[in-house]
């Protein structure tokens, strides 16, 4: 039972969470339409914080 708690502990501590898609960047093409990019964000026990699975839209 002991062990069952520490590595539920264990896999706690050093877990990631994941929020998003969050608006990372808003620009303006050439042609005046709207360039929108939205990533996940990451932030792991380390304090760490990074993008992935970023996308692009553009609206227009």
């Amino acid at each position: 039972m002991k062990k069952l708690f520490l590595i539920f502990i264990v896999f706690v501590l050093t877990g990631c969470t994941y929020a998003g898609p969050y608006v990372t960047n808003i620009s303006r093409t050439k042609s005046g339409d709207l360039k929108v990019e939205k990533c996940m964000m990451e932030h792991n026990i380390l304090g760490t914080v990074s993008t992935k699975n970023c996308t692009t839209d553009i609206i227009g």
